[in-house]
């Protein structure tokens, strides 16, 4: 017998996603994952030909759910700009039959900005008071919604280059997030005396340089689908302590770590830690004695649980 699963669209996506606690749904996923209770695989990348872009799929397996599903995410070259977007289908692993289709931009917003606050929480210093952020669009803004209450923040610096050409709405509409929130006239401003960092940008290449900060603080970085994407320049690995969302799978895919492996002589086994490990409390918090530094790539296990969340409110 065949079904037809529901689908749920952008719109739709993100009301429901409002009902969820998003956090604690995906800090059960990487217990989870810790516990040998869900499988994450390899990102699979594929390039389409004559340069005409890729697509990455994202796999994962929840046998404690009962699902598995891939979220798969096109970069398609345009003359007027890369467009990528990005859908998720989930599976019984019980009849076989697809349960449900989702377009996932909102739910790779949500898991991308949580993972990240759930590294903060696991990672940050206790007593961290500035907070930076680079970048102002919504994957920036969800770190912000995800991250504010971790800390007793004092300040929120926020700095992007598009906002010298922003309209009034959108400057109001950041200034709405938080009253804390101010925003810097250039990176070097944003980044003075951080504690925390979040790079939260689509760039293919390093938007910052550790070794210019004045004192060690907590580094976070996201991937975009450009190929080898990083935030950072790939030799300040070496002076870093390195963390990430799954040692199994992120530096066969970061795109620092890759060039760091290939180039600066940066092995793979340097990573402290992961966030199974990190949260099913089989690593130590750090010391800040130098940079501390959280990648993350996006795993399918975090859009597979949050389509799943997603499906039991329907």
């Amino acid at each position: 017998m065949s079904s037809t699963p529901h689908v749920i669209n952008q719109a739709q996506a993100r009301a429901l996603l409002a009902q969820i606690d998003v956090p604690q749904i995906l800090r059960k996923m990487f217990c989870d994952l810790a516990a040998g209770h869900a499988v994450q695989p390899a990102q699979q990348w594929v390039e389409f030909p004559q340069g005409a872009g890729d697509f990455i799929n994202y796999l994962g397996v929840l046998a404690e759910d009962g699902v598995y599903g891939v979220k798969t995410s096109p970069y398609i070259v345009r003359e007027q700009g890369p467009l990528v977007t990005a859908w998720t289908l989930l599976m019984s692993t019980h009849t076989g039959q697809p349960l449900l289709l989702c377009d996932a931009a909102e739910l790779t917003t949500a898991r991308t900005a949580a993972t990240t606050a759930l590294a903060v929480d696991a990672l940050a210093p206790l007593a961290a008071q500035r907070l930076a952020i680079i970048g102002s669009g919504n994957v920036a803004q969800a770190h912000l919604h995800y991250v504010k209450d971790l800390r007793d923040w004092q300040s929120i610096s926020l700095y992007s280059p598009s906002l010298a050409s922003a309209d009034d709405a959108t400057i109001d509409h950041l200034k709405s997030l938080d009253p804390r929130l101010t925003f810097a006239p250039s990176v070097d401003a944003a980044l003075a005396d951080a504690d925390v960092i979040l790079l939260c940008t689509s760039s293919a290449g390093p938007v910052i340089d550790p070794s210019r900060l004045s004192k060690p603080g907590l580094i976070t970085s996201i991937s975009t689908n450009a190929p080898r994407a990083h935030e950072i320049p790939p030799h300040s690995l070496n002076a870093m302590q390195v963390y990430c969302d799954y040692r199994q799978t992120t530096p066969g895919s970061a795109g620092e770590m890759l060039i760091a492996a290939e180039q600066h002589g940066w092995d793979k086994r340097q990573v402290i830690g992961d966030l199974p490990e990190l949260l099913s409390d089989h690593v130590q918090r750090p010391a800040y004695d130098r940079h501390v530094y959280f990648r993350s790539i996006g795993l399918g296990l975090e859009d597979i649980a949050l389509a799943n969340a997603l499906r039991r409110t329907l």
